[in-house]
């Protein structure tokens, strides 16, 4: 119909420019224009002055506009109004049709395949036509682009993975001294890595080529459950437990139940019920487990298959984590001998992960030391230097007052949380807290509450706990797996045998759990980020009471214990820390390796030289070394390729001169064909942004007819310029009857003849 009525295709207009093909100036013709109204308005006003005020001031105006719109059409074609643009020249150019042969293509929508669907338009008549006029070459394509001998060659929707941005780069490249006018895309959008980088759209637009996107399939697949994203810690230590926050996407399985899971190997780490929400909505639910052994550790995340799934590979997902065997030593100090502090450490005392050193004041001027590596180790107290402290990666600060450490040890404490990155933990007691005067020190910016300016906060009176809404969803107050019961089961606990006043919590801070004592609620375990580590308060020291009231053999103290400790000190790095910019590769296998690198003070080390020694499948070995990020001292990064599927570990080193400055481990894995699974329904925002970025166009499979027609408008290739006259559209001659027909039915309607 749009062709019918303009002549050319909606491509002319889009790309074209209009000009006057008269050779004679354009100010005559505005001043015709002008002096045709003026003459109009003037005969009307003149003729039929009595009509006026018969018919209304408003009523000869529209006659008026009628009449002069008609005239200045007229006037407007003796100048010969055209389209200027460029047309490619026939047989002068390449049209190169790129056909997605990846595994998505596979996909029925409606009884047939994307893949049929391509097939049936590669033999359709648009195709026919175009080689009639220029050059056409067929490819496929999936992560590569391969040369096909034409439409008729089988196509077989397996290839492991979509890279339309690598493929485009390839074909741009492989083109470069042929002139190409146009690329037909026939594909489902579904590019792994969900994006066209600007550079190549900045080498498809200096070349002028236009890209013509053709989509394959539903935008939503009719009836599939997918997991959408899985959120988990790159790295644990050993035993610690954790939380995954697990997004599931769904279309046509409205409020069906599933269930979740998670599996080391074959081993059933957790599972859980979830019920779906409306269709096409994401709903997220958490799993908490514990990690298993120390090592990389490739975790499964399962979603339960229901009936009449489309596609089942997406109901999988991976995530890789390197768990870490420590020991993560901790410093615990306590100012008197009492209960908590006996019951603390036994609880650790088979944690193998974390290793608890204590300093216990038994009388104003006598420490006694446990977990100590060595006679010498805190023989002098508690330490005054950097790399005394440093060396330990937690903190726990029991029934001490802030005045038994000097100035110099405090801002040590301090650093010790904001530079090395360690963690805090500090407990109620008689001498801790407000009571302890900490709200003087220079600790108290660190504290996640603001302490009561008073004294006489701690009490010898039972309290009850309970769990916050944060607490709930925290792995540190987990106890048993089930979030309700959980819940429940901190409810039920003993009661506290004392408590402490920590005042309010501050903002950014998060409470966990709550005490409940004579109609009050107090806050009992705050938490927060402090620079490059975490402090948290623990207003009590009567948690002993849960191991002493419950029954023999009850894990709920030491469970406790054993999570909160985990938490202080699992992001504590040593000097230098290895990151990676993916633990599962998609495909390409590209990798960014990242090195954040202290001296021994744990300040940014800007001079280091770092190194990363690779293993891989088949007895890979490589050696790459990392190179200073500018502007960021102490960063240091490099990008490397793993060649094939498999586990790849990276071990770090980094030197100052002929110091050592740190060494770390870290595991990834190279995964292909996967990432193919996922996001499955037709990319049409890509596919349209893709064409309109390139000057091409969006087309759907029953719109094909059109495309021949719109290529050869453009200025890629080899090109001439060609004006196509307008002056004998249809539309014109329509809008001239209209206009008539208009202002006679308006004058014989109103009288005004």
């Amino acid at each position: 119909m749009f062709e019918w009525l303009f002549k050319y295709p909606p491509t002319v207009y889009l790309h074209g420019q209009l000009v006057l093909r008269s050779a004679w100036p354009r100010w005559p013709l505005a001043l015709a224009v002008i002096a045709v109204g003026l003459a109009l308005a003037w005969a009307l006003r003149g003729r039929h002055a009595s009509a006026t005020r018969r018919t209304g001031r408003w009523r000869l105006p529209l006659i008026w506009l009628a009449q002069w719109s008609m005239a200045a059409l007229v006037l407007l074609l003796i100048w010969r109004p055209a389209i200027a643009v460029s047309e490619l020249v026939p047989q002068a150019n390449i049209i190169a049709v790129l056909v997605d042969d990846s595994h998505s293509m596979a996909i029925a929508d409606q009884g047939i395949t994307r893949m049929q669907q391509a097939s049936q338009a590669l033999h359709g008549e648009w195709l026919a036509r175009l080689g009639r006029m220029f050059q056409t070459r067929l490819y496929r394509f999936d992560a590569g682009l391969v040369r096909m001998s034409g439409p008729d060659e089988a196509l077989s929707a397996n290839g492991p993975a979509t890279h339309i941005n690598a493929v485009l780069n390839e074909f741009v490249s492989d083109t470069a001294s042929v002139p190409v006018g146009a690329v037909v895309l026939l594909s489902d959008g579904g590019d792994n890595t969900g994006r066209i980088d600007r550079s190549t759209i900045e080498v498809l637009r200096q070349r002028r080529i236009p890209v013509h996107t053709v989509g394959f399939g539903s935008a939503q697949v009719p009836r599939d459950v997918e997991i959408e994203s899985v959120a988990l810690t790159a790295r644990a230590l050993a035993h610690s437990r954790v939380t995954a926050s697990v997004e599931v996407a769904q279309s046509g399985f409205a409020s069906r139940r599933t269930s979740v899971s998670v599996r080391d190997g074959d081993k059933l780490l957790a599972t859980r019920e979830l019920s779906l929400g409306a269709n096409g909505a994401t709903v997220d639910t958490d799993l908490t487990f514990d990690l298993p052994d120390a090592g990389p550790r490739l975790l499964r995340f399962q979603v339960a298959q229901l009936p009449g799934e489309a596609n089942v590979r997406n109901n999988e997902l991976a995530r890789l984590v390197n768990v870490e065997a420590g020991p993560r030593r901790i410093l615990y100090v306590e100012g008197e001998p009492r209960w908590e502090y006996k019951f603390i450490r036994r609880a650790e005392e088979d944690d193998k992960a974390v290793q608890l050193v204590s300093m216990l004041r038994t009388t104003e001027n006598k420490i006694y030391r446990q977990g100590i590596k060595d006679a010498l180790e805190l023989a002098q107290g508690f330490p005054t230097k950097p790399e005394d402290l440093f060396g330990f990666d937690g903190l726990i600060i029991g029934s001490v007052d802030a005045g038994w450490f000097s100035p110099a040890q405090q801002a040590l404490m301090r650093e010790f949380v904001n530079r090395r990155g360690g963690g805090l933990l500090l407990l109620g007691g008689r001498q801790s807290l407000a009571d302890g005067v900490w709200s003087g020190s220079q600790l108290n910016d660190l504290l996640p509450v603001t302490l009561p300016m008073i004294n006489g906060t701690f009490h010898r009176i039972p309290a009850t706990v309970s769990l916050t809404t944060a607490g709930a969803d925290s792995a540190v107050t987990r106890l048993v797996d089930d979030r309700a019961a959980n819940l429940s089961l901190w409810t039920k606990l003993p009661y506290l045998m004392d408590y402490q006043d920590p005042g309010t919590v501050k903002p950014g801070a998060t409470e966990l759990a709550q005490m409940h004592v004579g109609g009050r609620s107090l806050p009992l375990l705050v938490t927060q980020n402090y620079g490059r580590g975490r402090t948290a308060v623990l207003a009590t020291g009567g948690t002993w009471r849960w191991q002493m009231s419950l029954p023999l053999g009850d894990p709920t103290h030491s469970v406790f214990w054993h999570q909160l400790l985990h938490w202080l000190v699992s992001d504590t790095r040593g000097q230098l820390s290895a990151q990676v910019s993916a633990g599962i590769l998609q495909d390409d296998g590209h990798v960014q390796l990242l090195a954040d690198v202290r001296d021994k003070d744990y300040l940014p080390a800007a001079d280091a030289v770092v190194n990363a020694h690779l293993i891989g499948p088949g007895r890979l070995q490589a050696d790459v070394s990392l190179r200073a990020v500018p502007g960021q001292p102490g960063r240091y990064q490099t990008d490397w390729t793993a060649p094939a599927v498999g586990t790849y570990v990276a071990d770090l080193t980094a030197n100052q001169g002929a110091l050592s400055a740190g060494r770390d481990t870290i595991a990834f894995q190279r995964q292909d064909g996967v990432a193919e699974n996922f996001h499955t329904g037709q990319n049409v925002a890509l596919l349209k942004s893709l064409a309109a970025d390139t000057g091409g166009r969006y087309w759907s499979a029953a719109d094909l007819a059109g495309l021949a027609g719109a290529i050869p408008f453009s200025n890629a290739g080899v090109a001439v310029q060609k004006f196509q006259d307008l002056w004998n559209m249809p539309a014109v001659f329509l809008t001239l009857m209209l206009l008539r027909t208009a202002e006679w039915l308006l004058r014989r309607r109103w009288g005004v003849v």
